[in-house]
């Protein structure tokens, strides 16, 4: 009986082949625009997320200052004590101090500006850097302020195309450094900010012989695993508070920011706004059904005739309703079919031009299409019920 229903119903949609493309297109764009917006909404979460885990794991930032604007540049700067001062706390595995200054690279007649970090050992595995070729500096390096450095594949490409830097000599500012190490591929993060394009040294050259002070701009501290980053915050900002003397219930002239408490904060913004893209996209769905209507409306006018027919030869009008509600959630069906081909086409498509993960979630793909079947009905029953109403006698005179 159902598969009567719908053959006839395929029959009856494709003798205007034109009107019903058409009218399908409203249930395709809504089904294609719901997929591909919750897709890349998951999928730039994904990079989002993933852009901060290359930051390394269980990391936190202590910073001098306020996080508000201007905040930071009204407090003293850190010291290297201060990090060997962290990197006593109970759950920490790395404690990295780092300064940094934007200089120009140079080797030969070639240049690149770029920035350069000063670091110790621990900033490598703190970060989630790997060392491609070479090795990174050694103790002695580390303790002299030796002029050393370790190259971004950005500043490699730059400045010696193919070439292997190893060995070779550069220039950066008033330094001239030797390159013994370069880091591996990173990429472009979410805010298109080059994380390759940096020349590190050890922290100590860069206080001697490049910014002439001992300042540290930035500590990173890694907690081990197993540890609880919150634990080891809390115990970061008591050590902090003790050694900078910030009295008991004073705002402190730094802040502690976990990667981790970010990376939640960013998932919850980022589900919140694709649930808002769906649902924004679910109204072209709404759309499309008022579209069915409009047509099976029109299709009972001009089958009025043929339903009077029907009535009159022994079909009862739950027999007419049930007719319309196949045409009308086949309609559907159509366009959602079509939809779910087209969304995942164009998820694809988008991602790749962004750079972002595709994220298709399968059960979006179905949901989508199940409300588009749904939508067929609702919007399809109103006609139908209209056609099962219509009086015989009164249907045979219609022209």
């Amino acid at each position: 009986m159902i598969a009567s229903s719908i053959g006839l119903a395929l029959r009856q949609l494709g003798r205007n082949k034109s009107r019903t493309a058409l009218t399908s297109l409203g249930m395709l764009i809504g089904v294609a625009a719901v997929i591909c917006l919750v897709a890349l909404g998951r999928g730039a979460t994904k990079r989002i997320e993933g852009d901060l885990q290359s930051f390394g794991h269980n990391l936190l930032f202590v910073v001098p200052g306020n996080e508000g604007p201007g905040g930071r540049g009204s407090a003293a700067p850190f010291r290297e004590e201060d990090a060997r001062a962290l990197a006593q706390i109970a759950g920490v595995a790395q404690v990295a101090p780092i300064a940094a200054r934007p200089l120009r690279a140079v080797r030969g007649d070639q240049g690149w500006r770029t920035t350069v970090y000063g670091v110790t050992s621990d900033w490598f595995p703190a970060m989630g850097w790997t060392i491609e070729a070479g090795r990174s500096f050694v103790p002695g390096e580390l303790a002299s302020g030796a002029g050393v450095c370790v190259l971004g594949a950005t500043v490699v490409t730059e400045l010696f195309g193919a070439q292997s830097p190893l060995g070779l000599d550069i220039r950066v500012g008033k330094l001239d450094c030797r390159v013994v190490g370069t880091l591996g591929r990173k990429g472009e993060n979410t805010f298109g900010q080059d994380q390759d394009d940096l020349v590190v040294v050890p922290l100590a050259t860069v206080q001697r012989r490049i910014t002439g002070n001992r300042d540290v701009a930035t500590i990173l501290v890694s907690a081990a695993d197993g540890a609880d980053s919150q634990d080891v915050q809390r115990e970061v900002e008591a050590v902090m508070r003790v050694r900078r003397h910030v009295a008991a219930g004073a705002d402190p002239d730094f802040f502690v920011r976990d990667m981790a408490e970010a990376m939640g904060i960013i998932d919850r913004i980022s589900t919140i706004l694709t649930a808002f893209l769906g649902a924004v996209a679910a109204i072209s769905l709404l759309v499309g059904g008022i579209g069915i209507m409009n047509i099976m409306l029109v299709s009972v006018t001009e089958r009025t005739r043929e339903i009077g027919i029907r009535l009159a030869i022994g079909a009862t009008g739950r027999d007419v309703l049930n007719q319309f509600l196949v045409e009308a959630v086949v309609l559907a069906s159509i366009g959602g079919t079509a939809g779910v081909i087209v969304g995942i086409g164009a998820s694809m498509l988008v991602a790749r031009g962004l750079h972002l993960p595709l994220v298709v979630d399968p059960e979006v793909v179905f949901l989508a299409f199940a409300v588009s079947a749904t939508v067929g009905i609702a919007f399809g029953y109103f006609p139908a019920r209209r056609a099962a109403r219509l009086d015989p006698i009164e249907a045979l005179r219609h022209e």
